[in-house]
């Protein structure tokens, strides 16, 4: 698997565009940012043709890409988790007008569940549901390559806020002790914000998880 980090906005989203290989055109896009403009350059840049959006929760930092991506690539998919869906259009839950605008985006394309499996361009991806951060917060494993991308579940070091609506810092907890943290030590572990990790590292060293 072939993953590339844009670290996009103020908020310094990580932005992942996940192909097969190296010479493979069509990708995934996990997440996007307040400011997105990177985002297509890159797409252009490389040629590359994204078939659909994975949004791991649904605040406005992580969901306020979907509108352009889905005009300048018309039949992209968008995913989200069925307990955050709502979330793409109230911007009071999305957390947009706290971020000093109103966004809002249509609805997805698919909506997904703990144990889907999302197989699409060639990648196969698990969805793992870690509510708490928002009720639907999810991470997305790549077994066979031994890599998960967690969204704002768990960071290098720290876990995600549960200082928001509808956040509940116990849910979340519960899920990384007892979803994520079972995956093997080596697998590594990429976040909505911040460096790359490994389950191991978390599992020893995370203050939050002792």
């Amino acid at each position: 698997m072939k993953v590339d980090r844009l670290v996009l906005g103020e908020f310094e989203n990580n932005c992942y565009i996940v192909r097969n290989n190296d010479s493979a055109t069509e990708c995934l896009v996990i997440d996007t940012a307040l400011d997105v403009r990177e985002l297509p350059a890159f797409l252009d840049q490389h040629k590359l043709s994204p078939v659909a959006v994975i949004l791991t929760h649904g605040h406005i930092d992580h969901i306020a890409g979907v509108n352009a991506l889905r005009k300048k690539f018309p039949s992209i998919l968008i995913y989200i988790h069925k307990l955050d869906s709502e979330m793409l259009g109230d911007a009071n839950v999305n957390l947009s007008i706290m971020a000093g605008s109103s966004f809002t985006a249509g609805k997805a394309d698919r909506l997904i569940d703990e144990g889907d499996t999302i197989d699409k361009a060639g990648i196969r991806l698990r969805v793992i549901h870690t509510p708490g951060h928002t009720p639907g917060g999810i991470c997305l494993y790549a077994e066979k390559d031994g890599i998960i991308f967690v969204g704002d579940t768990l960071f290098a070091g720290s876990i995600g806020r549960t200082d928001f609506p509808n956040g509940d810092m116990k849910k979340l907890i519960e899920g990384i002790k007892h979803k994520l943290l079972m995956l093997p030590d080596d697998t590594v572990v990429y976040p909505g914000h911040g460096p790359e990790t490994t389950i191991g590292r978390e599992k020893t060293d995370n203050p939050f998880l002792s």
